[in-house]
Parts: C-alpha cells; sequence; structure tokens
C-alpha cells in the first residue's frame, strides 16, 4: 500500500462528502430553505465562520459532513425552513446530493478516458485453438456482444463480467453490420484449453474478444456516460448478491477498507506505469465510489437521503387520504433508529476490514 495512494484516496473520499453535501446545500439556497450551517466533518469543531445566516464548520472526525437546514426535522415556525417547502422542492434538494456524486464519478471518468483512452469494444476477434467449433453456434468474428442474457454490453469489460456470471448456456444478441442479431440461446460451456499467449492449461470459453474504439470527442462522451450506468449496475449487482446470500457482511468494505483496497490499485498502477498508473487506477476507483454512494443514497433506508425521500412519499399519500400531514416526529424516531442500526454496521465492516489487515 503506497502513502500516495492512502492520502490521495482520504482526500478524494472527503471531496465526495463535501460534493454531497454541497448539492443539497446549493438546491437548498436556490429553493429559499434557510441553511444553518454546512459542515465538512463530523464530532467535534476545528473552525467555523459565520457568512449571512450561514456558519460554514470544518468538523474534526472525516468520515461525513452535513448541511443543517432550518426546519428538517420539524415545523420551526420559519416559513423558510425546510419543512415549509412543497414536497417538490424537498425531493429536489434531497436528490442533489446523490446527483452531485453521480456527477463528480462521471466526470472523473470523462477526464480518465480523455487521457487514457475509451475501453475495447465487445468485438468477437476469433476462437481459442480447440474451440473453434463455437463458430457452428452462430457467432462469427467481427460480431461486437449487445446482451448477454438480457444485460446490455458496452465494452469488453461488460462483455467478460456477464459471461463468468452466465452458465453453460447464454442468451446472446450481437450486432453484425450495424444490425442487432439474435442468436437466441447459446451453448457456451467452459472448457480446459491453452492460453496461446502463456502457454498455460486455463478453463475458458474459448472466446477472443475486444476491439479498440475510435475516441474522438463523442466516442470519449458516450463512453464515460455507459461507464457511469455500468458503476451503477455493479452497484446493483453487488447489493442483489447480498440480498441472495452470494456475498455476506465479511465481503462488505468501509473507509477502512476502502482505503486498503486504493492501496491495492495503486500499487498494480504503479507496477504497470508508475506514478501515472497510480493517478488513473485511483481516479478510476474514486469515480467508482462517487457513484456507489450515489446509488446508495438513494434506497428506502432511514437516515439516507433515499429514506427521506420514501417519507415524503409516504407523507404525500397519508395527506392525500385523511387531509393530515405525518407527525414529524414518528420520522425522527425511524431516522434516529436507523442511524444506530447504521452505525452499528459501520463498526462491524470496520472490525471484518482490520481483521482482514491483521490476517
Amino acid at each position: 500500500m503506497t502513502i500516495l495512494s492512502i492520502v490521495l484516496t482520504i482526500l478524494l473520499f472527503g471531496f465526495l462528502i463535501a460534493i454531497h453535501e454541497f448539492g443539497h446545500f446549493l438546491a437548498a439556497k436556490s429553493l429559499g430553505v434557510r441553511v444553518n450551517e454546512f459542515a465538512i466533518g463530523m464530532g467535534p469543531l476545528l473552525l467555523s465562520r459565520t457568512r449571512g445566516e450561514t456558519a460554514y464548520s470544518l468538523r474534526a472526525l472525516p468520515i461525513g459532513g452535513f448541511c443543517a437546514m432550518e426546519g428538517e426535522e420539524e415545523d420551526s415556525g420559519d416559513p423558510r425552513s425546510f419543512y415549509a417547502k412543497p414536497a417538490w422542492k424537498k425531493l429536489l434538494i434531497l436528490v442533489a446530493g446523490p446527483f452531485m456524486n453521480f456527477a463528480a464519478g462521471f466526470w472523473l471518468i470523462l477526464l480518465l478516458f480523455a487521457v487514457a483512452g475509451t475501453p475495447s469494444l465487445p468485438v468477437v476477434t476469433g476462437f481459442m485453438a480447440g474451440a473453434e467449433d463455437l463458430a457452428e453456434t452462430g457467432l462469427q468474428p467481427g460480431d461486437q456482444f449487445y446482451r448477454v442474457d438480457g444485460h446490455r454490453i458496452y465494452f469488453q469489460s461488460d462483455a467478460l463480467l456477464y459471461l463468468s456470471r452466465a452458465g453453460e448456456t447464454v442468451e446472446v444478441e450481437v450486432l453484425r453490420e450495424g444490425r442487432v442479431v439474435d442468436l437466441g440461446i447459446l451453448s457456451l460451456p467452459y472448457r480446459t484449453l491453452t492460453d496461446e499467449a502463456t502457454g498455460e492449461t486455463v478453463q475458458r470459453r474459448g472466446i477472443y474478444l475486444g476491439q479498440p474504439q475510435a475516441s474522438g470527442p463523442l466516442e470519449t462522451l458516450s463512453s464515460a456516460w455507459y461507464q457511469s450506468i455500468d458503476y451503477v449496475r455493479l452497484v446493483w449487482m453487488s447489493l442483489g448478491d447480498l440480498f441472495t446470500g452470494a456475498v455476506g457482511i465479511r465481503d462488505m468494505s468501509g473507509p477502512i477498507g476502502i482505503v486498503a483496497m486504493a492501496g491495492e490499485v495503486g500499487q498494480a498502477g504503479a507496477a504497470a506505469a508508475g506514478l501515472y498508473g497510480v493517478l488513473v487506477n485511483i481516479l478510476d476507483f474514486i469515480a467508482l465510489i462517487a457513484i456507489n454512494l450515489a446509488v446508495m443514497n438513494l434506497l428506502p433506508i432511514p437516515a439516507l437521503d433515499g429514506g427521506r425521500i420514501f417519507f415524503l412519499a409516504v407523507n404525500g399519500i397519508f395527506t392525500l387520504l385523511t387531509r393530515r400531514r405525518l407527525n414529524p416526529k414518528y420520522e425522527g424516531y425511524i431516522n434516529a433508529a436507523g442511524f444506530v442500526c447504521l452505525l452499528a454496521l459501520m463498526a462491524v465492516v470496520a472490525f471484518n476490514d482490520i481483521v482482514k489487515l491483521i490476517i
């Protein structure tokens, strides 16, 4: 683990927290909500400066941040409070934080692709020796994977990921001469083959994939967008694996694990291309974390933005049916309980991260 990787990760992780809260702050200010404090970090106060009606603070623990709006939890009687604003304004303010995280991830990816080039396309370039019979399935050199088991494929990495998760039979659609061709369900079993580059015996499906794509401005922009969508899908895939039991809590990582992983990513980059490789790999990793934060914050979990959006919808339905608003103290109780559970989960994950480092 390189010191540079750790420092970069901590700084950029702090940046992601700051930009998330800055999204809430900008939306609140723009929509006429009074902001009492905008803070980076949690815990004891280190620095604070008040400008206008808002205190701008730096706190001791770099594990979060907040945008304290007037009347977030209950009616304060202030017409500029969060509580007093209509539901559509509340929704925009709540969504603004995750949106800023997603936007940060997208712009980081765009920068990386502009500097390092765009990913390879999922084009079939041939079949491995001993797997020539795959041509009988209907796959042809020059075909570009378009869907695998219903999942849209954009890059070589997508095809490899979804093929690795598929069984021996795979539903495949390809792009051939500009048209989408449905090849139906193909038999693509793993088989024992010889890697022609290394001479090693490997278990592969037998398909060579990957073709460089043009890297003009439009290709770079569209590739950055599709990579951002890929990272969203990766988060949903990970959540699905967690709920189905394919992975467990021991496989989850918190800030400690993220820094450790960043160190490994940085080392891999340094081994491949020195300082340039470290920067490219770390920035790509941070882009993934940024989009991960955006998705996770929109989940309907108490104490997160998604939980508050969920209660906003519940309150809207309740008001529509009864002509009365829900007492905000109930949401406060649930959010408080959710926050305690979230802290407990963070403690368990942090313990697991430390155990992994020691072992």
